[in-house]
C-alpha cells in the first residue's frame, strides 16, 4: 500500500479523520487558494470558495474511488465549485461573461491583496478576455505548471484538447499585449 492509500484510508477512518484533514488542509491550502483565486480573482471570492472546496472534500472524501490522484480530484471539486461561484454571481447580476470578465478585472485592480505591476495587470486582463476553458487551462499550466497528464484528470479532458487550448489561449494573450 503507498503513502497516499495509507493517508486515504486515515482520511475515512473516523479514529484519524481529524488530524489528517488537518494535515491535508496544511499541504493543499495555498496551492488550491491560487488555483481558485486565478478563476474568481478577488481574495475574498477566493476565500470563500475554498472553505466550500474543503467542505466538498471533507463530506465526500468517503466517494473518493482512487481512479486519480488525490490531488487531481482536490482540484477537480475547486474548480467546479469556483466555476459554480461565477456562474451564480453572474446569474444574481444577470450580465453578460465579457461584464463579468470586465468587472473581475475591476476588482483585481482594486483589491489590496493584488500585488502586480502593470505588466501582471495586463496579463490578467489578457487572460479575462479568453473564454473559460481556455483561462482554466491557461493559468493552471502557466501559474501553476500542473503537467498536461494532470490536467486531463483535473478537467476530464484529452492532453491533445489542453494543449491545443493552451496553444490558442497563448496566442489570443500575445495579441492582446501587443495591442495593449
Amino acid at each position: 500500500m503507498n503513502s497516499e492509500e495509507d493517508f486515504i484510508k486515515r482520511l475515512i477512518t473516523a479514529s484519524t479523520k481529524e488530524s489528517a484533514f488537518r494535515e491535508l488542509l496544511s499541504l493543499y491550502k495555498v496551492r488550491l487558494y491560487w488555483h481558485i483565486r486565478h478563476i474568481v480573482k478577488s481574495h475574498e471570492d477566493a476565500d470563500d470558495v475554498l472553505q466550500n472546496t474543503f467542505i466538498k472534500i471533507y463530506k465526500n472524501i468517503k466517494n473518493f474511488k482512487g481512479d486519480s490522484k488525490l490531488f487531481s480530484w482536490m482540484y477537480r471539486i475547486a474548480t467546479n465549485e469556483a466555476i459554480t461561484h461565477l456562474n451564480k454571481n453572474k446569474k444574481r447580476v444577470s450580465i453578460t461573461n465579457e461584464e463579468t470578465h470586465q468587472h473581475l478585472i475591476n476588482s483585481l485592480k482594486a483589491d489590496v491583496y493584488f500585488e502586480g505591476e502593470a505588466i501582471q495587470y495586463k496579463l490578467q486582463q489578457a487572460i479575462a478576455i479568453l473564454p473559460n476553458k481556455q483561462q482554466l487551462v491557461f493559468n493552471m499550466r502557466y501559474f501553476q505548471e500542473i503537467p498536461y497528464k494532470e490536467l486531463s484528470e483535473i478537467l476530464e479532458t484529452s492532453e491533445g484538447a489542453l494543449k491545443a487550448s493552451y496553444h490558442i489561449a497563448t496566442k489570443k494573450i500575445e495579441a492582446f499585449l501587443t495591442a495593449h
